[in-house]
């Protein structure tokens, strides 16, 4: 993810005891079934609301957290980034492991490193990874349910990769969600695969940024090509909105991968 600690994220020094203030920016992963997304909701428990509660047992003042990628409910994530500021003396392996002991079980932080006061871990990304996977199987698979979408019948690989290579480039995919923020639907999608591995198959999509539920549009129309509903070369015409995406496929099968500095 990252070229190097000190050119990629502006550091001075190779970590070891550090002032009081610090500016930090946290690499971590999450099981998404049970939050209503990162970001804090008005109603309903989010990975953010998780992780400023923890980060406030180590002051009592409440840490503002800034997060990299936005995921939805039920999403997952093994990449996702947070930045914030915290008060701490000793080094950063034992914050980490301090901090973990105060999440829940489904939150884990696996990388705390410092970064400059500007840093921002939304701002500051180049490319965000998604991946998607499918359980291609005749019979569903209890203990992949929870992070996978279950489809019976077979699937054609080839003709979905096929289809994906209309969707690489800077392009308008307002046909695939609207703008988070703003009005502009243009992303730069820098690779979009389709893979099987036995019985699984992953579409893995990195973008500059994202519309929202824009992966999982995508993912819906590449699994009509894949059923044989819909042509491969019908991709550009749904770009150009002469004809509807396919359906959002669900949450738990997309998964944030990485966020790239």
């Amino acid at each position: 993810m990252l070229r190097t600690e000190n050119q990629a994220l502006g550091q001075s020094s190779v970590l070891g005891t550090l002032s009081c203030i610090v500016h930090c920016l946290a690499i971590l992963e999450y099981d998404g079934t049970d939050f209503q997304g990162f970001q804090i909701q008005k109603n309903g428990r989010s990975v953010q609301q998780e992780l400023e509660h923890a980060l406030y047992d180590f002051g009592k003042t409440r840490v503002k957290t800034v997060g990299g990628g936005r995921t939805d409910a039920g999403v997952h994530a093994k990449g996702q980034t947070a930045s914030f500021t915290i008060e701490w003396t000793r080094d950063l392996e034992t914050f980490k492991r301090a901090l973990n002991a105060k999440l829940p079980n489904d939150i884990y932080v696996r990388r705390v490193m410092a970064v400059d006061e500007k840093f921002s871990a939304r701002y500051r990304a180049t490319s965000r990874v998604y991946q998607y996977r499918v359980w291609n199987h005749p019979e569903r698979d209890v203990f992949r349910t929870r992070y996978a979408h279950w489809i019976s019948e077979a699937l054609d690989v080839n003709a979905m990769q096929h289809a994906a290579t209309f969707l690489v480039g800077k392009k308008d995919f307002s046909a695939f969600g609207s703008p988070p923020q703003g009005d502009n639907p243009v992303r730069n999608v820098l690779r979009l695969t389709v893979e099987r591995a036995g019985d699984e198959i992953f579409f893995t999509i990195e973008a500059n940024a994202f519309l929202y539920r824009m992966v999982r549009r995508i993912v819906g129309t590449l699994l009509w090509v894949g059923r044989g509903v819909m042509p491969p070369d019908e991709m550009e015409n749904v770009l150009q909105r002469k004809r509807r995406s396919g359906f959002s496929a669900p949450p738990q099968g997309l998964t944030l991968m990485e966020i790239k500095y």
